[in-house]
């Protein structure tokens, strides 16, 4: 099944324009708003991980240098020693969840139907908060069949569904990962199902922490072979945790976007990794977040000056521009959609206008968007003295 409709799904009718379009100034929402070709948006990652292609920005605004087309692979010659990678450690759960559902008191072949749930959050060891479709069909005492494992509704408003299995604990958690499949962002799965494949690809090299309903798709661009390379090139690695959930697919319906609220997510940040990365940047190192969350978490914990403190609970900031980024020296990211918060939270870091340009020119130069595609490094300043290397 899909996961809940999305703003970085393609426009429909698949438009052709190979040049991003600002319709708007300011926080308007159509200033985030651009034409992406249907064909860039990508189905399969590229293998071996690191032979993505990076597009380097280097300087907000319309001061910037222009865009450089690199390879992840480049990373090791692009940052320099002492600089710090900050990684997201969460690991996606196989959430989604296909079944029938069977009415309590219905006659023997009668009040079945076939019911999708997206596992979005654990409420106990035997229960789940999830989102149904079609909603409509459940109501509290239904009983759901997925598989080898059965749920009961104990509660349901809107589209969400409190699921109680008939399992807790670490049996519940086996199986899951029997029953589920990889929840796919919605532009894959109106194309085609998951499949075994997904379970590889969608994980990150660095997962660790079950609990995400979403790939730190940044992530998705590292090898061991690659880590080892930035290891040996002195660069830096902290690692930090927040797990993804179904709101990165909601849409920004507010015209103007700062009415819009973000979705509630949960994170740590332990004292051991706020005190690596704050004596990172101390020691003149440049502080960059592999991927949106890193990014959103980082400034959730960070004070006025920029210093990271610990951090654990949930986090609902929204980074757009008119608001100051003050944790990170640069952003390694996916190619985002159009008028979604992640394109949003670039422009932050570099400035609308200057975002617009850069994406025109990865459209014009084919890059692959979104989860499965290439990637971007985005680095609003370069320190003085310092150029930035490419490999041959």
């Amino acid at each position: 099944m899909a996961a809940p409709e999305s703003p970085d799904a393609p426009p429909a009718g698949g438009a052709s324009s190979a040049s991003p379009v600002s319709t708007g100034t300011g926080t308007d929402l159509d200033a985030f708003d651009f034409t992406l070709p249907e064909e860039l948006i990508a189905l399969r990652p590229v293998r071996p991980r690191p032979a993505s292609r990076l597009l380097l920005a280097e300087g907000a605004g319309p001061g910037g240098r222009p865009p450089r087309d690199l390879h992840v692979h480049d990373l090791p010659a692009l940052l320099a020693p002492g600089d710090m990678l900050v990684f997201n450690d969460t690991r996606v759960i196989p959430a989604q969840l296909a079944g029938i559902r069977h009415r309590a008191g219905a006659a023997p072949g009668e009040g079945t139907a076939r019911i999708e749930a997206t596992l979005i959050r654990r409420l106990r060891a035997d229960a789940w908060a999830a989102l149904a479709r079609p909603a409509k069909r459940l109501a509290p005492g239904d009983r759901i069949a997925f598989g080898s494992l059965a749920a009961t509704v104990e509660a349901r408003a809107g589209a969400e569904a409190v699921l109680v299995f008939d399992r807790a604990g670490a049996e519940l958690d086996a199986a899951i990962a029997a029953e589920g499949a990889m929840p796919l962002p919605p532009y894959i799965a109106r194309r085609r199902p998951a499949d075994a494949q997904d379970r590889e690809d969608y994980q990150p090299v660095l997962a660790r922490r079950e609990g995400a309903v979403a790939a730190p798709t940044a992530s998705l661009h590292f090898d061991e072979p690659l880590l080892a390379a930035l290891d040996a090139a002195g660069i830096g690695r902290a690692v930090l945790t927040l797990h993804v959930g179904p709101g990165t697919f909601l849409p920004v319906t507010a015209s103007r976007i700062e009415e819009h609220r973000m979705h509630a997510e949960w994170g740590e940040i332990t004292p051991d990794t706020a005190a690596a990365i704050n004596a990172a940047r101390a020691a003149g190192g440049r502080v960059i977040a592999v991927g949106t969350t890193v990014l959103r978490l980082l400034e959730s914990a960070a004070d006025a000056r920029g210093r990271i403190r610990p951090f654990i609970g949930e986090t609902d900031i929204f980074l757009h521009p008119g608001v100051t980024i003050r944790s990170v020296d640069g952003l390694m990211t996916n190619f985002h959609l159009p008028r979604s918060t992640l394109f949003m939270l670039t422009a932050a870091l570099m400035g609308t206008e200057r975002m617009q340009a850069i994406y025109a020119h990865a459209i014009a130069a084919c890059y692959r968007f979104y989860s499965y595609g290439d990637s971007s490094l985005l680095l609003p300043g370069l320190p003085p003295g310092r150029v930035a290397k490419t490999s041959p």
